[in-house]
């Protein structure tokens, strides 16, 4: 299996132990990865303005690169990232007008893009093109005992058209973590904003998140908090530090990106994980567990 991939800005650099365990772990699946020669930032969040065009160029610019590299599809590992192409490719695939008034600001004279690529997420694949079943065959080093609460926040889920699992109670990266061999623990935060942006002008904000969020799966017995966005990843992981500083009594996790655990769980080597870049060190509860 080839696909065409999109990393997006932050997995090359905040987040490159994201990308790294992810490329790690397709490569042991055989899938045959093939970054996109250009791309662009996406813009980080759709626009929800009806007027706004300008905002749908880069996620558009984006997919267009895709097709122009033979693709109809193009992979996405961070969350934000997939929600913003794949919300922006139907908003103009459903609107003629402005998918030509795109066409024209990118002087696409030879090729019209018809919003016909194929925005997917990793956990997509993992679930609809390689099946759970089969992955959990592919184990050589079994998460079995790791208590593993699984965080899907905003952008896989919602809105529900573009959303790959059920809003209000998604299993996808439940289900990928048993069929890793670990213990998935649901909580009812696992859906619930991690406060986002305020992460730059309210971390107060954040923090009340993250003791809600991190609370709830703790006291339901998670020993590592399972994430698929590097902006959850860093309010959840990052900001425990100010969460204890408002809240003495909070307990913090290890968070962890659901391609760590698949990279594991597949016998990638331990500087495939990049576990140096977390603020709350996972290595002490995988050493614990004989994991690394």
């Amino acid at each position: 299996m080839k696909v065409s991939y999109y990393p997006g800005c932050t997995l090359k650099n905040n987040a490159k132990n994201f990308e790294d365990s992810a490329l790690s772990s397709l490569a042991r699946l055989g899938v045959e990865v093939e970054e996109l020669p250009r791309w662009n930032c996406c813009g980080t969040v759709f626009s929800l303005a009806a007027d706004d065009t300008f905002h749908q160029l880069a996620p558009i610019r984006i997919l267009v690169r895709a097709r122009e590299n033979g693709s109809d599809a193009l992979l996405t590992l961070c969350a934000m990232c997939y929600n913003t192409l794949k919300r922006a490719n139907a908003r103009v695939a459903g609107d003629p007008d402005e998918m030509d008034k795109i066409n024209q600001f990118m002087y696409r004279e030879d090729t019209q893009y018809e919003g016909d690529v194929r925005v997917l997420h990793l956990l997509e694949l993992l679930r609809n093109d390689i099946g759970f079943e089969d992955l959990s065959a592919k184990v050589v080093k079994s998460l079995r005992n790791l208590e593993v609460a699984s965080y899907y926040g905003c952008m896989l889920v919602r809105p529900r058209e573009i959303g790959f699992d059920d809003v209000e109670n998604p299993t996808v990266l439940d289900d990928l973590a048993e069929a890793l061999g670990a213990e998935a623990v649901d909580f009812p935060f696992k859906t619930e904003c991690c406060a986002a942006y305020q992460t730059v002008t309210d971390i107060g904000a954040v923090a009340d998140r993250t003791n809600q969020i991190m609370g709830s799966a703790r006291v339901r017995g998670a020993e590592v908090i399972v994430v698929s966005c590097p902006l959850c990843a860093f309010n959840l992981d990052h900001r425990q530090k100010e969460t204890v500083e408002k809240y003495p009594e909070f307990k913090g996790l290890p968070v962890l990106y659901f391609t760590q655990l698949l990279a594991l769980a597949l016998g990638a080597p331990v500087d495939d994980l990049g576990l140096d870049l977390h603020y709350v060190d996972p290595k002490p509860l995988l050493e614990e567990k004989r994991l690394i």
